[in-house]
C-alpha cells in the first residue's frame, strides 16, 4: 500500500523549539517551512534551521520542507542548502508548470548524486494556488517520478480567483474536483488544503468530511490539535475491517490455488476492490486498530 499522508502538518522553519518537537503530533508528514511564514530577513537562519533538525533529529514520520518558489530570489538556495540534509519530500508552492517540476526534479538529481544518496529516494510534491496552475494540474503532477502528491492551497487560490472562502465551501469545489481527477490520473496522492480557524471544530469536521468523501487521501494542518480529528474521520469502521480482511483473505486463497477467479459469499472480487481493501487494512493499521506495520513506518 501507499504511504499515508492524512496529516500533513506545517511548522515554521525559523522556530526551532517547534521544529525540535515536531515528531510528537503523530502526523503522517511533517512540512518544515521556509516559505509564507517566514520573514525576508529570516530566510537564510530559516534554512539553516531546517537544514540541521533534519540532520540531528531523528522525526518518526515523513519530513517534508516547503521551499519558496524555485522563479524567486530564495528557491534555489533552499534546495541548495536543505537537500544535502536529504528530506523525504520537497513541497513546491505555487505551481504553475511542468517545467518548474522538471527544472527542480534536475537540482535534486544534482544533489543526490553529489552526496551519495540513492538516486529518486527524495520525492516531491506541489500545491495548486493560481487558476493557471489548476488548468495545469496533471502536466504538473505527471512530470517527473518523483512526484507523490498534488495539494490544493486555498488562500492564495482564492486571491487569485477574487473571491473569499464560505463555510460551506463550494467556491473550492471545482478546484478540489480537478486537483482529484489530475492526481489521480497521474497516479499521485490529492492533499487538501488547511483549515485556518483552528477554534472551530465543527466547521473542521465536516470540511474534512467532505474532502474524504471527494476522494482526498488527506490535509494539510496547521495545529496539532486537528490531526486526531483528521484521523477519527479518516478512520475505518469495524465492519470496513472485517470485509477488508475476509476480502484479502480471499484474494491471497486464490492467489496460492492459482485461481484467475476470486470471489466472497458469490461476488466476484477484483482488483479495484482488493486495492480498496488494502487500503482499509492500511488505515486500520496506521491506527493501531490492526496489528502489523504501519505504511509509515
Amino acid at each position: 500500500m501507499e504511504k499515508l499522508r492524512r496529516a500533513m502538518m506545517f511548522v515554521p522553519g525559523n522556530n526551532p523549539g517547534m521544529l525540535q518537537n515536531a515528531g510528537i503530533y503523530k502526523a503522517d508528514t511533517v512540512i518544515f517551512d521556509v516559505e509564507d511564514s517566514v520573514l525576508i530577513s529570516e530566510k537564510d537562519a530559516a534554512r539553516q534551521l531546517v537544514h540541521n533538525v533534519i540532520k540531528t533529529v531523528k522525526y518518526p514520520c515523513e519530513v517534508a520542507v516547503r521551499i519558496n518558489h524555485i522563479t524567486t530570489p530564495y528557491g534555489k538556495e533552499d534546495l541548495a542548502v536543505i537537500l544535502p540534509a536529504k528530506p523525504d519530500l520537497i513541497r513546491l508552492p505555487k505551481a504553475e508548470t511542468a517545467e518548474e517540476i522538471k527544472i527542480i526534479d534536475e537540482i535534486i538529481s544534482e544533489a543526490e548524486e553529489k552526496n551519495g544518496f540513492a538516486h529518486g529516494s527524495i520525492k516531491m510534491m506541489a500545491a495548486i494556488e493560481t487558476a493557471k496552475g489548476l488548468m495545469k494540474a496533471y502536466e504538473i503532477c505527471s512530470a517527473s517520478p518523483r512526484m507523490v502528491a498534488l495539494a490544493l492551497g486555498a488562500e492564495d487560490f482564492l486571491a487569485d480567483l477574487k473571491t473569499t472562502r464560505s463555510s460551506h465551501g463550494s467556491e473550492l469545489f471545482g478546484a478540489r474536483s480537478q486537483i482529484i481527477l489530475a492526481a489521480r490520473a497521474a497516479g499521485v496522492q490529492a492533499i487538501d488544503t488547511v483549515f485556518t480557524n483552528v477554534n472551530d471544530e465543527e466547521a473542521f469536521i465536516a470540511e474534512t468530511t467532505r474532502i474524504k468523501e471527494m476522494g482526498f487521501d488527506g490535509k494539510s494542518v496547521i495545529n496539532p490539535r486537528q490531526i486526531k480529528m483528521l484521523y477519527k474521520i479518516f478512520a475505518p469502521t469495524e465492519k470496513e475491517i472485517d470485509l477488508a480482511e475476509r476480502v484479502l483473505a480471499a484474494y491471497e486463497e486464490a492467489k496460492a490455488k492459482n485461481s484467475g477467479v476470486i470471489a466472497l459469499n458469490g461476488k466476484m472480487i477484483d482488483v479495484p476492490v482488493v486495492t480498496r481493501a488494502e487500503r482499509v487494512i492500511g488505515y486500520a493499521r496506521a491506527l493501531g486498530l490492526r496489528k502489523g506495520g504501519s505504511t509509515n513506518d
